[in-house]
């Protein structure tokens, strides 16, 4: 799309995260891979970031599930433990979790490569009717994302416990 420039998922933005993601029943994943320009501290994905990458799975979360777009009203992160920006990927976990009318709830959960939860947000959003979402925001539909047939995928998946089909 001409002027898609997202810092979150454009995959061709060199400064941007590059995010990808998945479905997996009522969630979707993201498998990414930290860079060292990312860091707050030596080897410490910055918590700016990590709340940057919650913010966009939680949007994909909205476009997908209801196939509209919307922006984020609030946002809570507990940092529990440090992320590695030497982990070879950190996978991401969204889920919607409640629904008040055009206020939706998502919780995503971030793991270092051994699968220990280090991050957790909850994402609130407010979703726009789909019409001004199309005129005022340009978006249109959200296909199916990515199949996880990746093994890299899988070996993360796992690593968390989630079994994967």
């Amino acid at each position: 799309m001409a002027g898609y420039r997202c810092f979150g998922c454009d995959p061709n933005s060199p400064q941007g995260l590059r995010m990808t993601f998945y479905e997996h029943g009522d969630e979707v994943l993201s498998l990414w891979k930290p860079r060292s320009e990312f860091q707050g501290w030596i080897d410490t994905l910055h918590g700016g970031i990590q709340a940057t990458l919650a913010d966009e799975i939680s949007s994909w979360v909205i476009f997908r599930r209801f196939q509209t777009s919307g922006v984020t009203s609030r946002m809570e992160v507990r940092y529990l433990h440090p992320v590695k920006t030497t982990d070879p990927h950190i996978l991401l976990r969204a889920t919607m979790q409640r629904q008040r009318r055009n206020f939706i709830d998502v919780g995503v959960r971030i793991y270092d490569a051994s699968g220990r939860l280090c991050t957790e947000v909850l994402c609130i959003y407010c979703i726009f009717p789909p019409e001004k979402a199309v005129n005022e925001y340009h978006f249109h539909t959200c296909e199916a994302v990515d199949e996880m047939a990746d093994a890299e995928m899988q070996a993360a998946c796992a690593a968390c416990g989630i079994a994967l089909e």
